[in-house]
Order: C-alpha cells, then sequence, then structure tokens
C-alpha cells in the first residue's frame, strides 16, 4: 500500500474546495446553477490511496483515460464505496467496449461507427452497468486527436435517433491545447443546441471556468488537485 503523507492529504482537500469554489463562482457569472455541473476528478496514474481523502468526503465522479488501469485501481473498492461514478475520458479501442461497458457508468469519447456499434452489442447485457454517452468531437481536426469532426455530429446524431440503443445526449471536446479555447467551447455549445444534445463534456485544469461560461455541463479537473505529474 502507498501511504500518502497527512500533509498531502490535506492540500488534496484544500485544492479540491478551492476548485469547488472556482466552479461556484464561474457558474454565478454567467447566472447558471453550481449544481448542474458535475466535476470529474481526473485520477489517470494516481493510486487509490491518494484518491481515498476525496472519497471519504464524499466525492463520487472520478475520470480514467484506460480501461485496464481503472479496472485494477477501482473494481477492488467499489464494493466499499457503491455511489461512485466513473467515468471514461480517454480513447477507447472497440475491442475493449464490453469491459468498459461493465465498469464505467459514462463514456465520454465514441469516436467512430464501429466503437458505437461495439458499444450497442453489449447494452442489455446484465453486466452492463454504463449507461450514458458522449460523442467526442475533434473540432480542430487535429491528426493526432481523435473524435468525429464538426461536420459528422449531424450523421451521428441521426443514427442514434433511428437506430441505436444507446443513451448519448452529450458532446465532448479537447480544443487545441496552444489555441484559445473559448471560440471551441462556445462552438460546441451551438452543435449541441443545434442538433439537440443536452449535456457538454468540456474544460480541463486550465480552462474549466471558461468552459463552465459556455455551458459546460462536465469538467474534467485533475493537476489543478492532485499537483502537476513529476
Amino acid at each position: 500500500m502507498i501511504e500518502v503523507s497527512l500533509n498531502k492529504q490535506n492540500t488534496i482537500i484544500e485544492n479540491y474546495n478551492n476548485v469547488q469554489r472556482r466552479i461556484k463562482m464561474a457558474a454565478e457569472s454567467v447566472s447558471r446553477n453550481f449544481s448542474d455541473i458535475t466535476l470529474i476528478v481526473v485520477t489517470k496514474t494516481h493510486s487509490f490511496e491518494t484518491i481515498k481523502p476525496l472519497l471519504d468526503i464524499g466525492h463520487i465522479n472520478f475520470g480514467e483515460n484506460r480501461v485496464q488501469e481503472a479496472d485494477s485501481k477501482w473494481s477492488p473498492h467499489l464494493g466499499q464505496y457503491p455511489k461512485i461514478k466513473l467515468h471514461l475520458i480517454g480513447h477507447l479501442q472497440s475491442n475493449k467496449a464490453k469491459k468498459a461497458s461493465e465498469l464505467f457508468d459514462f463514456i465520454h469519447t465514441i469516436d467512430s461507427l464501429k466503437l458505437l456499434n461495439e458499444l450497442e452489442k453489449h447494452i442489455n447485457n446484465p453486466s452492463t452497468k454504463c449507461a450514458q454517452f458522449f460523442l467526442e468531437v475533434n473540432m480542430a481536426n487535429e491528426e493526432q486527436k481523435s473524435g468525429i469532426s464538426i461536420e459528422e455530429i449531424i450523421n451521428y446524431r441521426n443514427h442514434l435517433k433511428s437506430n441505436s440503443k444507446l443513451l448519448c445526449d452529450g458532446l465532448m471536446c479537447i480544443p487545441p491545447y496552444e489555441e484559445e479555447p473559448s471560440p471551441y467551447f462556445l462552438l460546441l455549445n451551438k452543435m449541441a443546441s443545434k442538433y439537440g444534445f443536452s449535456k457538454l463534456s468540456m474544460g480541463m485544469s486550465a480552462d474549466f471556468e471558461k468552459a463552465i461560461q459556455f455551458g459546460a455541463t462536465h469538467i474534467r479537473v485533475g493537476s489543478e488537485i492532485f499537483g502537476q505529474r513529476q
């Protein structure tokens, strides 16, 4: 077991509370309700012992990038913390769709019809836990990033309405790192309104306040809580 010092635990909780205050202030600045915004604490590469202080104060939404890491980290503890909601926020290979459906409550990264169809195969399995899904949109068509193009959203929406059993009611994005994120957040908000998506997964440690001001319902924050990775 990895020991986490009391000082480190206190710092994590202090950082978490500060992020919550910033969320509230950002929401109030655009007359939004704090309760309408879900803080997903990003726990990739962090040990369960590092995360435990947040569980002990009642936080339940956590984000992971990889199925295998999430399984080994969280599965032994889900019985002790039954209210935990796990969010997959990293790329999902279609051959891991079944396991992801059994482990995660939310999948934010549908980026192909192949993956969408594979998830559909498992939606009615008794072991499937995942009930809510997001389309990942590659806003700037960056080659190194996953996601569908803005132009493809309508085709996916039509497929979901006519053929799919999935509750896919959200859009997710990661703006280009070197650019001002606000125009991308605004555009994703417009696309969601245009095509009838009610949830927006956007905003990370560096820009979550701007994302909230442009309608984010789910924000993904790690380093502002746990500190920069060494």
